[in-house]
């Protein structure tokens, strides 16, 4: 990797990391939709693995309600594991033939999701089976463009879980979402020797910008950064799928 390719990385990774210091999700989700404008989708992927999970670990243990979450979620889980792992299997994978347009199409219907802040409801009888569909569709769009929020996190939203609980909710689905996507590119032999050093850097760096964005939360209104964040995320799908069409 070159000098300028890194220090883009870097950026990219520490900008993620602020935004999930801020509104507490987002770093897969833009470090995916940058890094493809100059990197193949694989290998963005296989960059963003090791940042994500260290993040998403520490979002998951921190508090009381992981016991819980782990008997409530995991059809969740089980449907996301299954889902990325057959997707993989019968997709072209990361960075196919359509994968562009479907990170373009993934990151704007998660934008759209976010501006329009729909407030879905699933009760609780139907959790057992509407959880492995929700995951299994997540896994599915994970095979094939990395980003693994559509549709865990507006399930997630709906379940009714209050907002502690949300929060390590999505560090647990996250954190399952990010092994299953790396067992998927082990497989298929996309974490090659030279990005072992990007990969830490950018790990570094994500630490760094999560604790600005903490630091920044307390000073900042979170609704007006969501709004910049999420369109500014709609105009970057719009584009990354534009330009593989044409």
């Amino acid at each position: 990797m070159s000098l300028s390719s890194l220090i883009l990385v870097c950026l990219v990774f520490v900008f993620a990391g602020f935004t999930k210091g801020i509104i507490g999700l987002g770093l897969p989700t833009i470090a995916m939709g940058l890094l493809a404008v100059v990197l193949p989708p694989a290998d963005a992927a296989a960059l963003l693995i090791l940042p994500s999970l260290v993040t998403n670990v520490w979002q998951m243990a921190d508090g009381p309600h992981l016991g819980h979450l782990l008997r409530r979620l995991w059809p969740l889980n089980l449907g996301v594991c299954l889902g990325t792992w057959l997707g993989a299997a019968l997709l072209a994978g990361i960075g196919g033939r359509h994968g562009e347009v479907a990170l373009g199409l993934s990151l704007m219907a998660y934008a759209m999701s976010g501006l329009a802040a729909l407030r879905l409801v699933v009760p609780r009888a139907v959790e057992p089976v509407l959880g492995p569909v929700a995951g299994a569709l997540t896994g599915g769009i994970a095979a094939a463009t990395g980003v693994f929020v559509i549709p865990a996190v507006p399930y997630l939203q709906a379940i009714g879980l209050q907002k502690d609980e949300l929060v390590q909710a999505l560090g647990l689905s996250f954190t399952v979402s990010t092994v299953a996507l790396a067992v998927a590119l082990a497989g298929a032999d996309a974490f090659a020797p030279e990005l072992a050093l990007p990969s830490v850097l950018a790990l570094i760096v994500a630490l760094a910008g999560m604790r600005l964005g903490q630091v920044v939360r307390a000073r900042l209104q979170p609704q007006a950064f969501r709004l910049c964040f999420f369109a500014g995320l709609l105009a970057l799908g719009a584009y990354l799928a534009l330009r593989a069409l044409g």
